[in-house]
């Protein structure tokens, strides 16, 4: 019997356990990843799985293979930086100052626009989606549930603007959002500090006023960057 036959997730954890020790930088691009016989018996997997993990990586840009040199890890401007995976191993094992300032940059270009949108678009539902998220913020007994509800006010807000490819992006990223939420929450004495403006958001869109939208979510990621920076979370 295979060493991982008993294990239905071995699939996932190979792939979990690679990406990681690639994008937190224990295995540097052009590093050689050790032979198949031998990962596979450092990693305790059949080499059928490790063979398929190693297929998923290599989708994801992290690795190449080749007949006679064996896999390498890729240069990282041939990773999928938006895929989830990719993403959310690069908040778990490095969330640097440069990756969160990125994320941060990334809101200020999609958000205040998305508010805007859905100021213009949004249906009763989905307003009451935002004002669900909103409720469930000024609930929250505990900074796990804090960050759960914020990213999904952030998620209200962006399907409410009725655009499938914004609505996509968004659940790309949607991981490492949650962890930029959390780590924020983190590092705040007052985790709900930010719940004014998370409620000026929502005021603007049930009023459907685009301008006000715009502003009052430009006002949040701001503030959210300036926290960050207060606290040593961003450069």
């Amino acid at each position: 019997m295979p060493p991982d036959a008993s294990q239905p997730n071995v699939h996932r954890q190979v792939v979990d356990q690679l990406g990681r020790l690639i994008v937190g930088g224990s295995l540097a691009p052009g590093d050689a990843l050790p032979s198949e016989e031998l990962l596979a018996g450092q990693l305790v997997v059949s080499r059928s799985a490790l063979r398929e993990a190693m297929k998923a990586l290599g989708a994801k840009g992290l690795i190449e293979s080749r007949q006679k040199t064996g896999a390498r890890v890729r240069e990282r401007r041939f990773w999928h930086q938006l895929d989830a995976d990719v993403l959310g191993w690069r908040f778990a094992t490095m969330p640097t100052q440069a990756f969160i300032a990125e994320l941060v940059e990334m809101r200020e270009i999609i958000e205040p626009a998305a508010a805007a949108a859905a100021a213009k678009k949004r249906d009763r539902d989905q307003l009451a989606a935002i004002a669900a998220a909103y409720q469930a913020m000024a609930a929250a007994g505990d900074r796990d549930a804090w960050a759960k509800a914020d990213a999904e006010f952030h998620s209200a807000v962006l399907n409410a603007a009725n655009n499938e490819l914004m609505s996509s992006l968004f659940n790309v990223i949607a991981t490492a959002l949650h962890g930029f939420f959390l780590l924020s929450a983190r590092a705040s004495d007052d985790f709900k500090y930010s719940l004014p403006h998370h409620f000026n958001v929502y005021d603007a869109i049930r009023k459907r006023s685009a301008p006000q939208a715009r502003m009052a979510m430009q006002k949040m990621v701001d503030d959210s960057r300036r926290h960050l920076q207060h606290t040593g979370g961003v450069a």
